[in-house]
């Protein structure tokens, strides 16, 4: 049975989030600054946060610039995943995803769901690990980061939870680059 197993350590994650958004600034990113509290509220240290345009190349260049950082375990974004011509973070994530994790989507299709029903089917948000960090692409409202975050995430992130979670398996996550030719 899922759950939290107390007698487990908690493990604070080093985690950035990044708003994609041609519009938004830190005084009115109310998508951002949900996901900060709420993983600042669940024990975890806000590695990074920034705002960067509608733009595949940037969206890259600085996700990329992170997943070289030793100090961020988890990227969050949230914009972009819709299906406007705007919406490219899904395309700028992808192309650096070694591994994608298909079920973060059906998880957040399905917490969404019971929130907007069938508007649900206009979300892309995905989610892959690149370079031993995970990465998570949530749609652009607050209200889909908070359930991203409180239904799924929050759980996940979490290496008490029981019976299993992304925290307990990132040693191994970059083990194919530590592999030695021969």
């Amino acid at each position: 049975m899922a759950g939290t197993q107390q007698s487990r350590p908690f493990i604070p994650l080093n985690i950035a989030v990044l708003t994609v958004s041609d519009t938004r600034t830190l005084d009115d990113d109310k998508s951002g600054s949900a996901l900060a509290k709420r993983l600042e509220e669940a024990g975890h240290i806000l590695a990074a946060r920034s705002i960067v345009r509608d733009d595949v190349g940037d969206i890259r260049e600085l996700v990329t610039s992170w997943l070289e950082r030793d100090d961020i375990d988890v990227v969050i974004s949230t914009g972009g995943t819709g299906l406007t011509g705007r919406d490219v973070t899904v395309e700028a994530m992808r192309e650096l995803f070694e591994k994608e994790i298909d079920g973060f989507s059906t998880a957040f299709h399905m917490v969404s769901w019971q929130k907007i029903g069938t508007s649900t089917v206009q979300s892309r948000a995905t989610a892959g690990v690149a370079k031993g960090t995970y990465i998570f692409c949530l749609p652009g409202s607050p209200g889909a980061c908070k359930d991203g975050w409180d239904s799924i995430l929050r759980d996940q992130l979490d290496y008490r939870h029981m019976p299993c979670n992304f925290v307990e398996i990132m040693p191994r996550l970059d083990e194919h680059l530590q592999r030695k030719k021969g």
